[in-house]
């Protein structure tokens, strides 16, 4: 998988799950950033039903799911995971039930690898 589609999966799978999180409506963000430390931050905060506390240390495992048998395979976040950190990144999340649910991404900067790149390498990394 490329580096373009594997953050197309990671998009895809956080988006679809904050709409499938707000079944009556509500607002998803999407942010972006460059930090100080030459880093990329992706932020997707959703004002879904949120996620029980319980849950939150096991949402990145594989086949775990909150949703009813046959509504999904608890693979997404796991996935979503393994690909961030495949690329040095890290992901975090936030939530609070029925206030929303925030997931923070932090991946390495291209340009700061102090390494010239070809254009399609860089554009590469673009969602």
């Amino acid at each position: 998988m490329t580096n373009q589609n594997a953050l197309r999966q990671v998009f895809l799978n956080l988006i679809t799950n904050a709409v499938q999180a707000m079944p009556q409506g509500g607002e998803l963000r999407l942010r972006t950033q460059r930090n100080a430390t030459k880093h990329v931050l992706i932020e997707f905060s959703d004002t879904g039903v949120g996620i029980p506390e319980h849950h939150l240390n096991s949402i990145f495992n594989p086949f775990f799911t909150t949703k009813e048998p046959g509504q999904g395979t608890g693979l997404g976040l796991s996935v979503v995971h393994s690909i961030i950190k495949r690329y040095q990144g890290n992901i975090t999340v936030q939530s609070k039930l029925n206030l929303g649910t925030t997931f923070l991404i932090e991946l390495p900067c291209p340009c700061a690898t102090g390494k010239r790149r070809k254009d399609k390498q860089a554009a590469e990394l673009r969602p």
